[in-house]
C-alpha cells in the first residue's frame, strides 16, 4: 500500500501543515451527528465509528453515527450538501463514490467539489477479489478463463455504482471480459453471496472480508491496488496479471460547504491527535486499512484530481446509471 499512499498525498507533498488557530469556544456544545452513507457493517461504517470514537474522546461531546445508504452513497451525500447547516453539527463520512458519482450517474443534486468542505482524510483501502474456497477458480488468470468461456458468470456489487461495481466493470473493461451484474445493497452482502454460492465472484473492500479470509471461508485471489498488501502478502496485486490495474477506496471527514474554518481546524487536529496514537493506529490497520492523515488543503486539491480519476474510470469501465 505504500504506492497508494504516495498516489494520495502527492497532491500535498508541498503543503504544509495548517496553522490551527483557536476553535470557536462555543463548539461543541452538543453531539455531533457523523452521516455515513453506506450500510452498517460496511467499509465505510467500521471505519466511521473508529474515527466518531475517537473524535468523541478528542472533542468532549459524542460524535454519533447515523447511517443514511443508497443510491451508491448519493442520498447521504445529497442530504449533507442540501439539507444541513453548516455550523459543525452534521458531518460526512465521505469515500471515493463522492468523485465517483457526478459521472457515473446522470443526475445528481450535489457538487462534489463545491458542495463540501474538505476536513482531513484520515483512511484509504484496497479492494479484494474474493471466491468461495472451494470454487475452481484459484486466481486471476482462471477467472479471465470462466468469464470467456460463460460471460454470464454473476457477481455481486453492493449496488449500481458503488466501488465495487466499478472495480468489477474496469476489470471487465481491462481484461476485455464480460460477467452478469447482481446488486446488493452494500459490501457485507457481497461476501454474503459469494460465500452462499449465488454468485461466483465479487470485489468488495479487503476489511469486510478479511476476517473470512483468515478464517479460510473466502479465497482472495488478487487485491485491486497496485501493489501487495501487508494484511495478504501472498495475495497477488490484480496489476500482475492485468497490467496497471489499480483501484483503491479512500475514506474523509467533510462538511458542509461554508462550514467555519476554526470548526475546520478543530476537527483536522483531533484526527491526527488520533492517527498519531499507536494504539489507534494499530487497531485501524489490522483490517487492511491504511493511514493517511492528510489535511484540509491537501484534501481539496486531492479531490479535484479524484473527480477527474473518477470521470476517467467511468469513461473506461462504460458504467452508467440512468
Amino acid at each position: 500500500m505504500r504506492s497508494t499512499r504516495r498516489s494520495l498525498v502527492a497532491a500535498a507533498a508541498a503543503l504544509g501543515l495548517p496553522r490551527h488557530g483557536a476553535a470557536q469556544d462555543a463548539w461543541p456544545s452538543r453531539p455531533v451527528r457523523l452521516i455515513v452513507p453506506f450500510i452498517p457493517g460496511s467499509a465505510p461504517d467500521i471505519n466511521s465509528r473508529q474515527i466518531a470514537e475517537a473524535l468523541s474522546t478528542r472533542l468532549g461531546q459524542p460524535v454519533v453515527v447515523e447511517n443514511r445508504p443508497g443510491a451508491a452513497g448519493n442520498i447521504g451525500f445529497s442530504y449533507v450538501a442540501r439539507q444541513a447547516p453548516a455550523d459543525g453539527y452534521t458531518l460526512l463520512w465521505g469515500t471515493g463514490s463522492l468523485s465517483i458519482n457526478s459521472a457515473l450517474y446522470s443526475r445528481v443534486d450535489f457538487d462534489a467539489l463545491n458542495d463540501f468542505a474538505p476536513i482531513n482524510l484520515p483512511f484509504a483501502m484496497s479492494n479484494v477479489v474474493i471466491v468461495r474456497p472451494d470454487s475452481p477458480i484459484r486466481d486471476i488468470a482462471g477467472l479471465v478463463a470462466k468469464l470467456r468461456e460463460d460471460p454470464r458468470t454473476p457477481y455481486a456489487s453492493g449496488g449500481f455504482g458503488s466501488a465495487a461495481h466499478l472495480t468489477v466493470a474496469l476489470f471487465l473493461a481491462r481484461s476485455g471480459t464480460a460477467a452478469e451484474h447482481i446488486p446488493f445493497r452494500g459490501a457485507p452482502d457481497i461476501v454474503n453471496a459469494v460465500r452462499a454460492g449465488t454468485v461466483q465472484f465479487g470485489m468488495p473492500q479487503t476489511q469486510v472480508a478479511l476476517p473470512l479470509i483468515r478464517a479460510d471461508q473466502l479465497r482472495a485471489i488478487a487485491v485491486t491496488t497496485k501493489e501487495r498488501i501487508p494484511q495478504l502478502p501472498d495475495v497477488p496485486a490484480l496489476a500482475e496479471t492485468v497490467p496497471g490495474f489499480e483501484y483503491f477506496s479512500w475514506m474523509g471527514l467533510l462538511g458542509p460547504a461554508r462550514l467555519p474554518e476554526p470548526i475546520i481546524e478543530r476537527v483536522d487536529g483531533a484526527v491526527r491527535d488520533a492517527l498519531a496514537d499507536p494504539a489507534f493506529r494499530n487497531r485501524v490497520t489490522a483490517d487492511g486499512t491504511t493511514i493517511i492523515g492528510m489535511d484540509a488543503t491537501g484534501f481539496r486539491s486531492f479531490l479535484v484530481q479524484d473527480v477527474e480519476r473518477g470521470r476517467e474510470m467511468v469513461r473506461i469501465s462504460g458504467a452508467r446509471v440512468e
